[in-house]
């Protein structure tokens, strides 16, 4: 079986490295010159790092080297997956600076017949048929910047308006006058050396987020209290289990002193109320559809005013005032604005499928119907990779590579096409209830990430142990715990099939 997955993120190289593991052969194509994704060096903004310490956020069977910091700029990550490539020999499946035109399910026998281009280029187009079709294009790929009334007068008065990741050159903004857009950590990042360079730093923010430490009081890692089961458990689930139906059942009161002792704590040492930065509602809303670190020496800067926030503003127009680009808020303040830097978020979108093909995909809001965040109900031939955006985003892309390659080898006994649907149905209701909507048109899983990964492994009967995961209530989530599954998986499913055959089109029996 001819596999193609498009991108080469960390979902991208995971799912390359599991099915060729799996017997399978693969292509992956990418548009960037280097692998990375999100990190590669064509979409890194000054001042990016991780959220997650590199204990926690690194594939199973690569640790992050042990001489990078505990929080790794988005270089190093870049460079992690660089030796991710050399150390499972991916280069030579890798099909860099080259774009996907179209992809087209010429049928459900026939497979996929799939346009590529050198990136940029219009011409010449490569036509090739592969018999599946895995999509690892990111649900952070496509910036979302809006359209700003007045944008043309401003750009001929000499403005600009970027997305973050369209900006690299922090000397484009040396004694400028920048405006950040959006309040999540793309905006707090760049503020940061934007603030050393520019002659003023403003932070536009429609809605205030709460922010957590990377270290509560000065001496607690917040990996021991979101990334870990007990961590991901104060928060309610769709489907509560075990320990879960205490927290939010006869012990929801200890529950939620402990959530609001973190928000006090990170309130007090963030100096949100003297800032006037204290978010609306509660710290419990921190879940609601991402959470997000407080950027370090951000709120430092704020004190020192090297950078002013506008809470729940947004920008009405742009405009010239006395011959300079500026921005006029709904508030009526009127900031000079040389370059406005948009951390708005992210349109979730295969552009390579073509408009019928898309509304198999969604439902009537837009919201991608995926069983397990990996499989499109009713549309054979095609998976999707990194659709689960979480605290374990590149552990959780990796198990759903593991899924997929069962699924290939006839290793998985699915439920009828109406029970999947029911059920992707019913999750998308709770996730728009719980997040007011933002949840990336269903891709976004935060905070329940291993929630997401135990139903993806339990479904294949290849879940760790019960000790390993009591351990992971207490103390983070190690992926390296997981580096044997795609071993096991391949053995499970060996008598499933051979690598070579043609993809199931009805429910597999399980391999036990």
């Amino acid at each position: 079986m001819r596999i193609a997955v498009v991108g080469a993120g960390f979902a991208g190289l995971s799912a390359a490295k599991v099915l060729r593991q799996s017997g399978f052969d693969v292509t992956v194509f990418e548009k960037a010159p280097d692998v990375g994704g999100v990190w590669s060096r064509t979409r890194r903004y000054p001042g990016l790092h991780t959220q997650n310490d590199k204990g926690t956020y690194h594939l199973s069977d690569l640790p992050m080297p042990a001489h990078y910091p505990q929080w790794p700029s988005g270089e190093q990550v870049q460079e992690y997956l660089e030796s991710y490539v050399e150390k499972f020999g991916l280069a030579t499946v890798l099909r860099l600076s080259t774009e996907v035109a179209s992809a087209e399910l010429v049928n459900d026998e026939t497979g996929w017949l799939i346009a590529s281009r050198p990136a940029g280029a219009q011409d010449p187009v490569t036509m090739e048929r592969y018999d599946h079709l895995v999509v690892a294009n990111g649900i952070f790929s496509e910036p979302l910047v809006p359209s700003f009334d007045g944008h043309a007068d401003f750009a001929a008065a000499g403005g600009r308006v970027l997305a973050a990741g369209e900006f690299h050159d922090i000397e484009a903004a040396r004694g400028r006058n920048v405006l950040v857009v959006g309040y999540g950590k793309s905006s707090c990042d760049v503020a940061i050396p934007l603030s050393d360079v520019a002659a003023q730093t403003h932070v536009v923010a429609r809605e205030l987020l709460w922010k957590m430490p990377r270290k509560l009081g000065g001496a607690l890692n917040y990996k021991y209290l979101l990334l870990t089961r007990m961590g991901e458990a104060l928060f309610r689930y769709l489907n509560l289990r075990g320990f879960e139906r205490f927290l939010h059942g006869p012990g929801n009161g200890l529950r939620q002193r402990m959530v609001d002792s973190v928000g006090s704590v990170a309130t007090r040492q963030l100096k949100l109320r003297e800032l006037g930065l204290v978010p609306n509602g509660s710290f419990e809303d921190i879940a609601r559809s991402t959470v997000s670190l407080a950027t370090e020496g951000f709120f430092e800067r704020v004190t020192d005013g090297r950078i002013a926030v506008h809470r729940d503003q947004v920008i009405k127009e742009l405009l010239v005032d006395g011959g300079r680009p500026a921005a006029r808020l709904a508030d009526g303040t009127v900031l000079p604005a040389d370059l406005v830097i948009c951390g708005t978020g992210f349109r979730q979108h295969v552009p390579f499928l073509d408009d019928a093909l898309h509304a198999r995909l969604q439902d009537e809001a837009g919201n991608f119907m995926l069983y397990r965040q990996i499989l499109p109900i009713g549309v054979p031939r095609l998976t999707f990779a990194g659709y689960n955006s979480s605290f374990f985003s590149p552990l959780g892309a990796e198990m759903a590579a593991v899924w997929t390659a069962a699924y290939l080898r006839g290793g998985i006994d699915l439920p009828a096409e109406g029970r999947m649907r029911d059920e992707v149905h019913t999750r998308l209701a709770w996730m728009t209830a719980r997040t007011n909507g933002r949840h990336a048109r269903g891709t976004n899983i935060i905070p329940f990430s291993m929630h997401n990964i135990d139903e993806v492994l339990n479904e294949l009967g290849l879940n760790l142990g019960p000790l390993t995961r009591a351990r992971q209530w207490l103390f983070p989530v190690d992926p390296r715990s997981y580096r044997g599954v795609t071993a096991r998986m391949i053995r499970r499913t060996a008598d499933g099939g051979a690598a070579g055959q043609v993809e199931p089109t009805r429910p597999a029996r399980a391999a036990r």
